[in-house]
């Protein structure tokens, strides 16, 4: 008898979460958009390292060689496919170059402004898409501690960005369930 009030709890919500216009419980809507950037960096990532020879330097660069002076003395120094430019643009007040990294970045700011305009929902995708999130955020973690690929100022960014979601989605969420109940 229990299994079956459960399932009916289970369409109950599934059903006026549909209702609710821009809810439902889509792909879209439960999916972390923070993973995208994250899948990139990592696609990218592991393409350099193995047409590099399997050093992570073809990907990071060698950064304890620059910090410790040696690339200014003539020295060759891997830039790496993730510091490396990518674009040059010309501009009146000079030329603007863009990195991967650039680029893996702003990917992910486009992501997390798409998490932000979701999480002002309350319903049952946007908790789901928060437990997700944190997910992302936690396994964004653990890569950038023990992976040595993932040991970079952008991944870092990504991180922050991971974090932001979690806590401005949380938050929002929140003040939109308050709002919503009235109080």
């Amino acid at each position: 008898m229990s299994g079956t009030t459960g399932a009916g709890v289970a369409v109950g919500i599934a059903s006026t979460d549909a209702q609710k216009p821009g809810g439902g419980l889509s792909v879209f809507n439960i999916f972390p958009k923070m993973l995208i950037p994250v899948i990139l960096y990592a696609i990218i990532g592991y393409i350099s390292v193995f047409t590099g020879g399997g050093d992570v330097s073809a990907f990071i660069g060698d950064m304890v060689a620059f910090q410790a002076g040696e690339c200014a003395e003539g020295a060759s120094c891997a830039v790496g496919a993730l510091n490396g430019g990518l674009i040059s643009i010309p501009l009146p007040s000079g030329s603007w170059t863009l990195s991967t990294g650039d680029i893996i970045l702003m990917v992910a700011l486009i992501a997390l402004f798409f998490e932000m305009v979701q999480s002002s929902g309350s319903g049952t995708s946007t908790l789901l898409n928060h437990g997700l999130s944190i997910a992302v955020l936690l396994i964004c973690l653990l890569l950038f501690l023990l992976v040595p690929i993932f040991a970079s100022s952008v991944f870092f960014l990504i991180i922050m960005m991971a974090l932001i979601d979690v806590a401005a989605g949380f938050t929002i969420t929140a003040v939109a369930a308050r709002r919503d109940l009235g109080t």
